[in-house]
């Protein structure tokens, strides 16, 4: 579980199947929820977060065409960190949500809430997990 001011946001009920209850972490950027894979990470608009393999020590990786492809979960200028979420800077200066350390993305190809089909793309990348 992620630690620090969980606001529990009910139940929720979505056509895209699994996901059967939802917490929100960093004012709702980002959210826990269940699926048949456990706990996953989502945002705002509970689509699935993932971890990109060629990111280290809190930096990105993916720019230009793979962030086309992989957009970045982006944060507001006046976004705090929130426990095991933190912020990392990137290249051009925008901020972007990370999970412990691991900088946060959204993939092109997933178009509802619960789809996953960016898990193991390239073998190097994978639904964020707390």
């Amino acid at each position: 579980m992620l630690s620090r001011s969980l606001l529990v946001a009910g139940l929720m009920t979505l056509a895209a199947g699994p996901l059967a209850h939802a917490e929100d972490y960093a004012g709702g950027a980002v959210k826990e929820m269940k699926s048949e894979k456990g706990e996953i990470l989502t945002d705002a608009k509970s689509m699935t977060l993932y971890t990109f393999d060629k990111d280290s020590g809190g930096v990105s990786a993916c720019y230009d065409d793979c962030a086309r492809k992989w957009p970045p979960l982006l944060a507001s200028s006046d976004a705090k960190a929130d426990g095991e979420l933190t912020l990392v800077e990137r290249k051009d200066g925008t901020r972007q949500w990370a999970h412990e350390g691991e900088p946060l993305y959204l993939w092109m190809n997933d178009k509802k809430p619960g789809d996953m089909t960016g898990d193991g793309v390239g073998g190097v990348w994978h639904v964020a997990k707390d």
